[in-house]
């Protein structure tokens, strides 16, 4: 799992909170649409403009409208509470997740077609077809992340040793910014290509930066790592798969 900064879990407990109290605001309503149902759906009815005795109107309430029956009392107030557990058992379900191991409808499939010119400062630019030959990574990065200035110095180790080729895929960065980001904190790739709209990024699947995929020696997507890749992940997921993918 990628570790989270300070901001980063200040920012998931915030987001916990406030998931809690809509739960909570949606029990109350539904408590409150029960009780009201209960009020107007079972009161009890009295003949108008009869003479009805007080024996008769005891037996009438306690026969037909008197009080709803257990069953739908407990129906009721055990509702609401049934789904606020269901909604936090399914958040709670959802926080313990590896956020970098969600799932890629194109996993399997070739990498979509594009052409990207180079980012500013550099002669090679980054398409499709460059993905075709060799495993490689493509790593998607922006000045602008935080996450991909964690993750920078695992790639500048990674082209020193040059075990795997790895491509950028700049995504909506000024030219400017991207040439000074490469510049101060070093190129690890071989290739880039500058994004600017986000449009190519959109037709890889990308959820937000830092993504990184690994690519297979036919151009398709092998693996997606969502977030900052760290030497664990590096060392226990990403560089096992591209030694398996090259033996292939």
């Amino acid at each position: 799992m990628v570790p989270m900064r300070e901001f980063d879990l200040f920012w998931e407990f915030s987001m916990v909170l406030v998931t809690a109290a809509c739960l909570l605001a949606i029990s109350v309503v539904l408590v409150g649409t029960g009780l009201l149902i209960r009020r107007f759906l079972w009161r009890p009815s009295v003949a108008i403009g009869k003479a009805i005795s007080v024996p008769h109107i005891l037996a009438t309430r306690s026969l037909a409208v008197s009080d709803p029956p257990r069953e739908a009392r407990r129906i009721v107030f055990l509702a609401p509470l049934a789904v606020f557990l269901g909604l936090a058992i399914v958040l709670a379900w959802g926080m313990t997740r590896d956020p970098g191991t969600i799932p890629s409808a194109l996993i399997g499939e070739a990498v979509p077609e594009f052409r990207l010119p180079p980012v500013k400062g550099r002669t090679l630019g980054l398409a499709s077809a460059d993905l075709n030959g060799e495993v490689s990574l493509v790593n998607v990065f922006a000045s602008w992340c935080t996450a991909c200035r964690e993750e920078h110095p695992v790639f500048m180790h990674l082209n020193a040793v040059g075990v795997v080729p790895i491509h950028g895929l700049n995504y909506k960065d000024q030219p400017d910014d991207a040439e000074r980001w490469l510049n101060t904190m070093g190129d690890p790739y071989t290739r880039t290509g500058a994004d600017i709209s986000g449009r190519v990024a959109i037709e890889w699947g990308v959820y937000g930066v830092p993504e990184t995929f690994v690519i297979t020696k036919d151009g398709r997507i092998a693996y997606k790592h969502i977030g900052a890749v760290t030497p664990e992940v590096l060392g226990q997921t990403i560089l096992p798969l591209v030694r398996r993918l090259r033996e292939q």
